[in-house]
């Protein structure tokens, strides 16, 4: 179910990524990019990019690349979207668990989620049940399309046992 990402499967799934950054309440990506920009940034941009694909449907899609580079390398960072009609369906824990054990693969010792929206309490208590800690309060990072400016966090999670 979870494969790496084509570009087809992009462009089926690319309405939902465009409707959930133009609702500006979860990612601080440009609510005016392209197709094409935001092909670039989640597929081509990090280390891997994966799609959640069930009976030829695209249910949700990640991406995973270094958080930092030198000292700081075996730190990765994702990001994870999920279609509305998958939400609630364990779409996006099947992800971040796949994630976690590509992230060892690849040599990654810990994941960081640099900026969680503060009023995003589903991913939230989800990164948390999967030992995800909130590490860092980042005030109004956010301008939320709905709220105004919120906080964000920054999540962490140790992933060697």
């Amino acid at each position: 179910m979870i494969k790496p990402i084509t570009k087809a499967e992009f462009g089926v799934f690319w309405p939902t990524f465009a409707d959930i950054i133009q609702a500006r309440e979860t990612y601080a990506f440009d609510p005016d990019m392209t197709q094409e920009q935001a092909y670039q940034l989640w597929c081509l941009s990090p280390q891997r990019a994966y799609a959640y694909v069930d009976e030829g449907e695209v249910l949700g899609t990640y991406y995973l690349r270094p958080n930092a580079m030198g000292p700081s390398r075996h730190i990765s960072n994702c990001g994870y979207m999920v279609a509305p009609e998958a939400r609630g369906k364990g779409v996006a824990r099947k992800m971040c668990e796949h994630s976690q054990q590509i992230a060892l693969e690849l040599g990654y010792k810990a994941m960081q989620f640099n900026s969680v929206v503060s009023t995003n309490k589903v991913a939230i208590n989800l990164w948390q049940t999967l030992g995800f800690e909130i590490i860092g309060i980042i005030p109004r990072a956010y301008e939320h399309g709905q709220l105004g400016y919120v906080d964000s966090y920054i999540m962490y999670k140790w992933l060697l046992s």
